[in-house]
């Protein structure tokens, strides 16, 4: 999948183009009916389908002291997605203040002009954007009209009686409820961390962890999760600790996902792996010694065992 740093370099493509727009935080499964009606309009015209997102995420640029939690950290995790969806080619267009103070239709004079030959542009039908937010549906409608491209707006997803969102998803995350997470975003739920040096003190208890730090991610409650660790295109099971280690730690120590990653070996300090939340073992909770914190351990390991394997 082609991907590009702003939509001027949309300018190469050289065949006709349907295009989704949005933030796509996430891609939950509301985003995905927004880009399946790109994909749609392709299947039935020809040419080429492309997601326009912008980097960073507007609040963040806008009222960043309000700026929310990731629901995924990485531009590679979104390219994943989108590839398995069928997209052609991903633009992510820089968010900044002059950016923003871009008239709405200014910028899609600008998207027209760049893409050549644009067939169509799919956003949710809520979706607002440009200098105030007075770009919306009835607005790109009208361009639409006056400059040759169709408007395709999907209705919001529901999912439990109530109107999918990053928000949302974001909330479920917090409260542990899996389950509501995985509807929402039709996938598992998962986390991207790099592996950092630690105090190696689990190995000496017998159970080599890694440390991990994750990237700006929303996390769900601390406590003992059982975990699908992706490492190096690989996948395997293992169980996490997440939250502040206080049998071995100060007070107010950083939070970090410590994991536990059955039959692997290997060196993986600064390489970065992916953590599949799978099911919620047991809180996070001080012991008493390091006997006491060793033995809750193994009972750990068996019932993550138990849970992926059983």
């Amino acid at each position: 999948m082609q991907i590009f740093d702003d939509i001027h370099e949309l300018e190469q493509l050289g065949k006709p183009v349907h295009l989704a727009l949005g933030v796509f935080d996430g891609v939950h499964v509301g985003h995905q009916e927004v880009i399946h009606h790109a994909l749609r309009a392709a299947r039935s015209d020809g040419g080429l389908v492309g997601v326009v997102t912008f980097e960073p995420h507007p609040v963040r640029v806008l009222a960043p002291d309000r700026a929310p939690r990731r629901i995924l950290a990485s531009i590679e995790h979104k390219v994943d997605l989108l590839e398995g969806m069928g997209v052609d080619f991903l633009c992510v267009q820089e968010f900044t203040l002059e950016f923003a103070a871009c008239e709405g239709e200014e910028f899609i004079e600008d998207l027209v002009r760049c893409s050549g030959d644009l067939k169509t542009i799919a956003v949710g039908e809520d979706w607002v954007f440009g200098k105030g937010r007075v770009g919306n549906v009835g607005k790109l409608r009208e361009w639409g009209e006056a400059m040759g491209f169709c408007v395709s707006a999907a209705v919001p997803v529901m999912v439990g009686g109530e109107r999918v969102s990053s928000t949302r998803v974001r909330q479920a995350v917090r409260d542990g409820n899996l389950d509501a997470v995985r509807e929402m975003l039709g996938r598992p739920y998962d986390v991207v961390g790099t592996v950092i040096e630690g105090k190696k003190l689990a190995r000496q208890l017998g159970f080599p962890t890694a440390n991990v730090t994750v990237h700006n991610e929303q996390l769900p409650p601390d406590g003992v999760w059982a975990l699908r660790v992706k490492v190096g295109g690989e996948v395997y099971d293992g169980v996490g600790n997440l939250g502040r280690r206080p049998t071995v730690e100060v007070e107010g120590a950083r939070r970090l996902l410590e994991i536990h990653i059955f039959d692997f070996e290997g060196d993986i300090y600064g390489e970065v792996v992916e953590a599949e939340f799978v099911s919620y073992l047991r809180r996070e909770e001080k012991f008493e010694s390091l006997d006491a914190l060793k033995a809750q351990i193994a009972r750990d390991l068996e019932g993550g065992m138990a849970v992926l394997r059983g």
